[in-house]
């Protein structure tokens, strides 16, 4: 890859490009992640002397090139594409270029994998664990503390699974944003959005003796540090994403249900499980808080799947099942 920066003309473009998608609430991931693979683009272009303005279809292809010589996968590859896409779209639209030089230029088609779902009865037995099992799975601390983790972690793992927030929604949840008594919570999203988010009876009984048994010991030391969040740690501060994703994982090793699954297979479990229960899907849509409904659509195909596996297998005239008796 080149050894030097992008030109200063184009260094500069990329900075306002990239002050525009702060204005419009782009989260700080997205303008880290677009700042890195635009400015790799822009070096690239550089190194081989192109103007970043109009390069040729050869430049364009010899990035693409050295893209697939790093054995990238397609979503990588992808992901890259898009920003520099992004780029040039505003580019185009703010009259710095005469022409887009990214249109036509495709993304390698990435493989059909559907996300890992739970079943519903493993997705029970991961998120009623902490309860079942009690304190003396954390060992090391004090009683006390070990109760106060444990009941944490069960209004985690219920919310999760309940609401299909993902982890990073959990984690920056605020105490004035949950309402127990109606079931009901906010939630910032990506873009800055405010979506709303029901659960059941589970996940209010989880919570609510989380907040009377286990927050309050959880703060005793501490009474202001994690004054607003709702999970805290152990210490009494705010519960990061990443600890939040060690408590799933903690817990999935000592559930053993399915390998590698993650915070966000409760999420892709959540979606699922609503479908095969006859919810829509642009109810389900509104609650994961996608944009598109095309990014909703692939739950379709999880469901679906399910609904012929069940036929196969239970239907005498399946071809699987048994077969029925002559009449």
């Amino acid at each position: 890859m080149p050894d030097r920066g992008p030109s200063a003309e184009a260094a500069g473009a990329l900075e306002r490009f990239l002050s525009h998608l702060e204005a419009r609430n782009a989260s700080p991931g997205t303008l880290v992640e677009y700042r890195r693979h635009v400015s790799e683009f822009l070096s690239f272009l550089s190194h081989r002397g192109a103007d970043w303005r109009h390069p040729d279809r050869a430049a364009v292809r010899a990035y693409l090139a050295t893209l697939a010589d790093r054995q990238l996968a397609a979503s990588t590859v992808g992901g890259r594409l898009a920003a520099i896409r992004s780029f040039y779209r505003h580019a185009a639209r703010q009259g710095w270029i005469e022409t887009d030089p990214m249109a036509g230029v495709r993304s390698p088609r990435r493989p059909g994998r559907l996300p890992r779902v739970l079943s519903a009865g493993d997705a029970a037995r991961l998120v009623e664990a902490p309860a079942r099992r009690g304190p003396q799975t954390r060992r090391g601390v004090g009683l006390a503390l070990a109760d106060a983790l444990v009941r944490r972690d069960a209004a985690l793992l219920e919310l999760l699974y309940a609401t299909g927030m993902r982890i990073s929604e959990a984690a920056s949840l605020t105490i004035d944003r949950v309402d127990v008594a109606r079931r009901r919570l906010r939630v910032i999203g990506k873009g800055a959005k405010e979506r709303e988010l029901l659960f059941g009876r589970p996940a209010q009984a989880a919570v609510q003796a989380y907040l009377a048994e286990g927050r309050p010991r959880l703060t005793a030391g501490t009474p202001t540090a994690g004054a607003a969040a709702l999970f805290l740690n152990a210490r009494g501060g705010s519960l990061t994403a990443r600890g939040a994703r060690l408590i799933v994982d903690r817990w999935v090793e000592a559930t053993g249900v399915a390998a590698r699954t993650s915070p966000h297979t409760l999420r892709h479990s959540f979606a699922t499980h609503l479908l095969e229960g006859g919810a829509d899907l642009r109810s389900v849509q509104e609650l994961l808080g996608h944009a598109n409904l095309a990014t909703t659509q692939i739950y379709t195909h999880l469901s679906d799947a399910a609904v012929r596996s069940a036929y196969r297998s239970a239907h005498p005239r399946s071809g699987r099942g048994p077969a029925g008796g002559a009449q």
